[in-house]
């Protein structure tokens, strides 16, 4: 069992950057990858960006070169680092992580770009 807890969202305007947090608790040394998600208004849940523990990285195509995902393996906490903020970008962004084929959900916290 793995409890997911995001933190960092907020409103910025275009061009902005964010910072967004998750914290694992439980069982952290049991995942396998963590990863952000997003879902905007009348949209589905789309891939912003996964890592995992071979250290390998998968971003959206929306997002590369402008948002970098980063793990602390010690401590459970996966980082998504958001720069040249769009508006395209609003959404709630969802922390994810896998433990073999279960995947457990953070609570979302919501990003809001402004032009």
């Amino acid at each position: 069992q793995v409890q997911l807890v995001e933190s960092g969202g907020g409103l910025v305007q275009a061009g902005g950057s964010l910072r967004l947090s998750c914290a694992a608790s439980g069982s952290i040394f049991s995942i396998n990858a963590m990863g952000w998600y997003r879902q905007a208004p009348g949209k589905q849940r789309e891939l912003v960006a996964v890592s995992t523990n071979g250290g390998s990285t998968n971003y959206a195509d929306s997002v590369k070169g402008r948002f970098t995902i980063s793990r602390d393996y010690a401590k459970g906490t996966v980082y998504l680092q958001m720069n040249t903020l769009k508006p395209e970008d609003t959404a709630v962004y969802y922390c994810n992580a896998a433990i073999f084929s279960r995947l457990y959900w953070g609570q979302g916290t919501q990003v809001t770009v402004s032009s």
